[in-house]
């Protein structure tokens, strides 16, 4: 996996400040995109061990909120196989921070049921992040007066509530 960047006090990308990692690889490739180098999966650097411990050190501040995941694409199964392992340890480390995703991919079509997004550890890392941003951006639809996302269609899914209550239940800020 690669990655185009780490913001490690991000404002943009969630509540709270967080620490924003950009991964790169895309295959949405929608239109008014407001990075389309990351579509490229080789945009960047090489994600390694040492990318894994720069992110879990920035992260061990009282004043950091969590991890947010943007892209690229999170959810493009060559990132999620690495991404899933970066998770694991945020939540064994630091189980008080929370986790946002945003994701070109719909959650009840793409990420819940048989897609080419699935795979072996799509459903573990679901089950690690609180919120899930979804939905292509559709540059008719692009609104910046929305909080934490671009277009009207993208949801913010609190992901934990959705779960428990067997329906999409939308965060509330």
């Amino acid at each position: 996996m690669y990655y185009g960047t780490i913001k490690t006090t991000d404002i943009a990308n969630g509540i709270g400040v967080r620490v924003t990692l950009f991964v790169s690889g895309c295959t949405h490739h929608c239109k008014g995109c407001f990075q389309p180098e990351t579509w490229d999966f080789k945009y960047g650097s090489p994600y390694t061990k040492a990318t894994q411990q720069h992110i879990l050190n920035a992260l061990n501040h009282d004043y950091i909120k969590g991890l947010t995941l943007l892209g690229g694409e999170p959810f493009e199964p060559e990132n999620q196989r690495e991404l899933v392992k970066l998770l694991r340890h945020v939540k064994s480390q630091f189980p008080q921070k929370d986790i946002w995703c945003y994701t070109g991919y719909t959650y009840e079509t793409d990420l819940i049921e048989d897609s080419r997004a699935r795979c072996e550890v799509t459903d573990e890392m679901l089950s690690m992040i609180d919120v899930l941003v979804d939905g292509e951006f559709h540059e008719s639809e692009k609104n910046i007066s929305l909080r934490f996302r671009g277009s009207e269609n993208q949801r913010l899914i609190d992901l934990p509530k959705t779960k428990q209550q067997k329906k999409i239940i939308l965060l509330e800020i």
